[in-house]
């Protein structure tokens, strides 16, 4: 056990090499973080940094591989949340952690019900969660039903429900992703309340004039490593840019080809959130056949939705969309894929395939009426494996037989099989979301070699990622998107990373 460094009551938290490993990569590496009593310490980084990884590691949602972390100068042993929560770290995490159906005062207990002889004691909750939303100005009765209230205030209870467990270091990661301005004006009050409670916040956010408003001082993460860190009254928003996108950034090898004519028009294309914010914000474009777009933007910025709304799996969605030279009015999947629109989606597992089948069952799960007999229904296994072994031929994929149970595959051939049932409906846009999350870095270079092969063959693919490298490296033009706009669109000859970084921070978004 390593011996308590020289008293330093300014730091509530002090990490010492704190690492956090994963099967083939390293989240966090050796990272001496420290968090300033009293303050509201920034922490910011790309997509991927190892922000989340820090986080969770603190409020004990993780156990790290190597380190440590000291608590008020003494040694403390975190190996889960409650474990946190009885050193005073508590979390609210971006996707709330509440129930709908349940009061404002039962959601701030859950857990921790006050009780008597096994019984819950409602009145005495309602009481406490009172004091609690008092305490924090925030006008709401305790015996309100959650799902009634706004995003906002759901936020607000969560506070209250974390400094019910009498926490004094606050993690709040992207607290106002999804926050009106003016909850955000609301938000601030209650964090510079909280100050001078004597609470100590961790506030994780991209948007960066926020950051200037709000922080104290700032650490700056970049591919797992502590970078950077000052006050925020001695930086600005180029130094922040700077410090997260660093100065040495590689690409992968691009070979230019052949652009054809415009194969996807877009115009106005919008769609709103339940709580009526646009999650995709009338967002017009134009992509050419062999044209490789990226769509790079942070959490939050619409990406996933977007692409959605092309191929029909978002029935609300508003706009006009155009393929080569021919509206599309019909809102299905089926019929977007019918006409040349076809879908690679982030999440693999539960939306791109279907783990008890088989490698060419589930490669030729989308196009099944290329290998059906005509008023029989029978399906045609010789044309089936035929097709399915070729695109194992093409994309490479390591499998020992179409046969097998897809879930014999790594992560990097099970993509290429879900890449592959997209290939087989013959699409002339292939919407990609995400599509090397998960895989490693061998699996990362054939990924892009396939997308790069693609285009050649004159199919347009737009690609949407949180990885600004992946943006650049493979891509003909970048869009940017915040905030669910359209904040930029970038030919690859004039590519700018800290352009590109401001346009995906919706308090500095500019096209």
């Amino acid at each position: 056990m390593s011996e308590p460094r020289t008293k330093n009551p300014v730091n509530v938290i002090e990490t010492r090499g704190l690492s956090k490993r994963y099967p083939g990569t390293a989240a966090l590496a050796d990272v001496d973080y420290k968090v300033r009593r009293g303050k509201v310490n920034v922490l910011i980084g790309e997509n991927g940094a190892g922000k989340s990884t820090l986080m969770k590691l603190l409020a004990g949602a993780e156990t790290p591989t190597s380190g440590e972390i000291w608590i008020d100068e003494q040694l403390a042993q975190i190996t889960d949340v409650r474990s946190a929560e009885k050193h005073g770290v508590g979390i609210i995490f971006q996707e709330l952690n509440l129930f709908p159906d349940m009061t404002v005062a039962e959601n701030i207990f859950a857990g921790n019900e006050l009780t008597s002889s096994g019984v819950i004691r409602s009145k005495m909750e309602n009481h406490q969660a009172k004091v609690l939303l008092d305490r924090l100005n925030i006008a709401i009765d305790p015996r309100t039903r959650l799902g009634d209230l706004y995003v906002g205030q759901q936020q607000l209870v969560e506070i209250a429900k974390a400094l019910s467990k009498h926490i004094k270091v606050l993690i709040m990661d992207e607290p106002t992703s999804a926050l009106s301005k003016t909850e955000v004006e609301i938000l601030f009050k209650i964090i510079r309340q909280l100050k001078e409670d004597g609470v100590t916040v961790i506030y994780i956010s991209h948007r960066l004039e926020e950051i200037m408003a709000i922080g104290d001082c700032i650490t700056v993460l970049r591919n797992g490593r502590l970078v950077a860190e000052d006050d925020i009254a001695n930086i600005d928003i180029p130094w922040i840019i700077e410090a997260m996108v660093g100065s040495s950034k590689k690409r992968f090898a691009f070979e230019q080809h052949a652009i054809g004519e415009e194969v996807l028009k877009v115009k106005d294309l919008a769609l709103k959130r339940s709580n009526g914010i646009y999650a995709v914000d009338h967002v017009s474009f134009s992509v050419k056949a062999g044209e490789v777009v990226g769509i790079y933007g942070l959490m939050g910025a619409g990406r996933t939705e977007l692409l959605e709304s092309l191929l029909g799996a978002q029935p609300l969605a508003l706009g006009e969309i155009e393929l080569a030279g021919k509206a599309i009015e019909d809102m299905s999947i089926p019929k977007r894929i019918e006409a040349g629109i076809a879908l690679v989606p982030e999440d693999r597992q539960k939306q791109g395939m279907v783990q008890l089948m088989s490698i060419l069952e589930n490669m030729t799960l989308s196009s099944l009426e290329r290998f059906t007999r005509r008023f029989v229904g029978a399906l045609i296994r010789d044309k089936q494996v035929e097709a399915a072994n070729d695109i194992v031929k093409k994309l490479a994929i390591k499998a020992t037989s179409v046969d097998a149970p897809i879930t014999s595959l790594s992560g990097g051939n099970m993509q290429k099989v879900v890449i592959g049932k997209a290939l087989l409906t013959k699409p002339k846009v292939l919407l990609m979301d995400e599509p090397t999350r998960g895989i490693d870095v061998g699996a990362k270079e054939d990924v892009y070699k396939t997308i790069s092969l693609l285009a050649q063959s004159g199919i347009a693919v737009i690609y949407a990622t949180s990885e600004l490298d992946e943006a650049m490296a493979v891509s003909n033009r970048v869009f940017v998107m915040a905030s669910g706009k359209l904040t930029a669109d970038m030919e690859r000859a004039h590519y700018d990373s800290e352009r590109i970084v401001r346009a995906s921070t919706p308090a500095t978004a500019v096209v």
